[in-house]
């Protein structure tokens, strides 16, 4: 990208770069809405979300899953760890119970910045810059891999002499190899004080393996941008140096589930988990 964006409180309806929504290709962003329910998706997002659900059927439950953790994960950060700065790169398009909704409600001095660099996200900022008025929201246009423009502008909002709370939901297997996620996920970690947190989903190679290799196949025949699985290896190696909370690095839905949480016997292909810098 050769422009960055940066919209706060209120994205003027002239800044919306409605032109700049391609839907003759399904974008990862909009597949997810779909699988969740939304309807910010276009005929193209949702056959090859289909094509993908009829490959891995439980396509739906894990993405879900990765909303239930979110939320658990926040709510461990504010009422536990302490943290009321958050970095969420890789927003997606506004579901319920995003990082600020549920930080917020916690803690209303909370202050979150969301990055992406999806023109159907842009589209939908708005609905992410209505936090609470005693914390702060902004939206940054950016890609991941540009990490000294994410450090810098989030910087605006974010006080990096203090802990954050950098969350890459679902957007690590967006990364090729040859893009080394590892070191962006680095830089961002090098970027932010002791006593910061690493959080990371992301779907796994090695759960449900023949279903998940079949439906990464149909998706890549069909996506602009493939995605890659990793396996639960490769997801730890992305918290390096840090001190995982317990307990680690595990299917997302059995990272601290809540009191009565049905369903944690079943094996779903994402893994999570959170690291605190020391």
């Amino acid at each position: 990208m050769t422009s960055h964006n940066w919209y706060e409180s209120v994205v003027p309806d002239d800044a919306v770069p409605s032109a700049d929504i391609d839907i003759s290709v399904p974008h990862i962003a909009r597949v997810y809405d779909y699988w969740l329910g939304g309807k910010d998706n276009f005929a193209v997002d949702r056959e090859a979300a289909e094509k993908v659900i009829a490959s891995f059927p439980d396509i739906r439950l894990s993405v879900r899953a990765q909303r239930a953790f979110l939320g658990r994960a926040v709510r461990y950060l504010v009422t536990e760890a302490g943290i009321r700065q958050f970095l969420d790169i890789g927003t997606g398009l506004p579901a319920a119970d995003n990082t600020h909704e549920v930080a917020q409600r916690l803690a209303p001095e909370s202050r979150v910045v969301y990055v992406d660099n999806d023109p159907t996200v842009l589209a939908h900022a708005r609905a992410l810059l209505t936090g609470d008025p005693g914390g702060a929201t902004a939206y940054l246009d950016a890609d991941v891999r540009e990490t000294g423009t994410i450090v810098r502008e989030a910087a605006r909002l974010l006080d990096f002499g203090k802990p954050v709370a950098v969350m890459l939901l679902g957007i690590l297997h967006c990364i090729p190899d040859e893009d080394d996620p590892a070191g962006i996920v680095a830089r961002l970690m090098a970027a932010v004080p002791p006593g910061s947190y690493l959080v990371i989903s992301h779907p796994a190679k090695d759960v449900t393996a023949s279903q998940m290799g079949r439906a990464t196949r149909d998706y890549n025949a069909v996506a602009r941008d493939p995605v890659t699985m990793r396996t639960h290896a490769e997801v730890c190696r992305f918290f390096e140096g840090l001190h995982l909370v317990e307990p680690g690095v595990v299917q997302l839905h059995r990272w601290r589930p809540d009191a009565g949480s049905a369903g944690t016997d079943r094996e779903l292909a994402n893994y999570g988990g959170v690291g605190r810098k020391p």
